[in-house]
């Protein structure tokens, strides 16, 4: 303490509040506040002073803060009427302080040092933080706050930034129709041309809209953007299961959804075209893991065979599939927008549900990231080795079905 003591008396003819005073000694011991810490340096201060025979520290008006802490009380009560326009939990204070105020304190700090100091912007936000608290009973989080109340402190104006409402959920997309998510146009990038008849879209509709548009009214939201756990093709259907997803709410006003409600709507406006079950709240923490996963998927492919073939060598053919890798480079059908490299993949089995002359039924389980349709008909060689190739005719995919996403929640 000896050595703050002398730092202190640095600034002793300097006209500061105790929360100037102490703030810059913010981060020597714990358990007090700065504005109590200031307190106990001026009655120190005044204690050396008068063994000197100098009168004490005189205050009047803080020449750091300029008495900006007597404003928390107007500060805290500004924030909490701006906040009863959304719906949330939990909460935290930032604040914009005057820049002069700022320079001031710099000022002070190479006077007295500042290796221990924190900035009056930690200090204002966690005076006015419990100030709220004590106004709203709603807890402050540090961490993933719903809602974060952005004041200016020079004039007690306040923003709001609202954390985005993560809702997490599986899907099965019923029709070989739609994307997963909202496709904008490529003529004219969204903004709507003859092209897409005006609707800024390739396809009208999608399951993120078919999901989202149904949340937005009752959240009083305007915007949402779709989080899945891979992506099927567009002709292709998600069926068993469903594939998980995490859909995100930007700028709620309200969090507080009745999700098995909104799964019921859901399903009735997306009759053939999209399911959803399994709705909850989530966090941007799953968002990432959902993005991140890469588990087994699990096919069936309706084949048509371009060239005779027996079923006893469509048997043999498929069990030196089993357990075995393909290399695969980047297919014909999105070069144009991937780059052409070669990846290593494991398919885990195939095997034959149904046989006829010139078509047939697969069921398949692969590695993440394989590209079935390429593995069915080669992709003109770029995919070694292929069904087409090992059968010695031509196959092409009709119609492609993912039936399991094997992620954590599955076997």
């Amino acid at each position: 303490m000896k050595e703050v003591l002398e730092q202190a008396l640095k600034a002793q003819d300097k006209d500061l509040c105790d929360h100037c005073l102490g703030r810059p000694f913010a981060h020597v011991g714990t358990g007090t506040t700065d504005e109590r810490r200031g307190a106990e340096l001026r009655l120190l201060i005044n204690e050396d002073r008068a063994a000197r025979g100098l009168g004490p520290m005189v205050h009047q008006r803080c020449s750091v803060c300029d008495e900006i802490f007597d404003q928390v009380p107007r500060f805290a009560e500004a924030v909490a009427l701006k906040l009863q326009e959304v719906h949330y939990d939990n909460f935290l204070v930032g604040t914009r302080v005057d820049p002069v105020v700022q320079s001031r304190e710099e000022e002070l700090w190479s006077l007295v040092g500042q290796e221990f100091a924190e900035p009056i912007k930690s200090e204002l936000n966690r005076e006015i933080g419990k100030a709220v608290y004590a106004i709203t009973s709603k807890d402050v989080d540090f961490k993933n706050p719903q809602v974060v109340a952005l004041l200016d402190t020079r004039f007690a104006h306040v923003e709001l930034d609202v954390a985005p409402l993560f809702i997490y959920g599986r899907y099965r997309k019923l029709s070989r129709e739609i994307p997963q998510t909202k496709w904008p146009c490529r003529m004219c990038q969204g903004k709507g041309c003859p092209r897409c008849g005006n609707t800024g879209k390739m396809y009208q509709t999608s399951v993120q809209e078919q999901v989202g548009d149904v949340i937005l009214p009752y959240a009083q939201a305007k915007e949402h953007f779709f989080h899945g756990m891979g992506r099927e093709d567009i002709d292709a259907r998600m069926l068993g299961t469903g594939r998980p997803f995490v859909i995100e709410i930007s700028s709620p006003v309200t969090r507080a959804l009745d999700l098995p409600a909104l799964e019921k709507e859901i399903n009735e406006k997306s009759k053939e075209l999209v399911e959803v079950e399994g709705l909850r709240t989530s966090s941007r923490e799953e968002v990432r893991k959902v993005k991140d996963a890469t588990p087994d998927k699990e096919y069936r492919v309706q084949v048509s065979i371009h060239g005779k073939v027996n079923k006893g060598a469509v048997d043999d053919v498929l069990r030196t599939f089993n357990r075995t890798r393909i290399v695969q480079r980047t297919p014909i059908r999105v070069a144009h927008r991937r780059a052409d490299l070669k990846r290593e993949r494991y398919i885990v089995y195939v095997v034959l549900e149904e046989f006829q002359d010139d078509k047939m039924t697969l069921r398949l389980r692969t590695e993440s990231g394989t590209y079935v349709k390429e593995f069915v008909h080669g992709d003109e060689g770029r995919t070694e080795p292929n069904l087409s190739e090992m059968l010695g005719v031509p196959c092409t995919v009709d119609a492609l079905d993912v039936i399991g996403i094997i992620d954590n929640n599955e076997g």
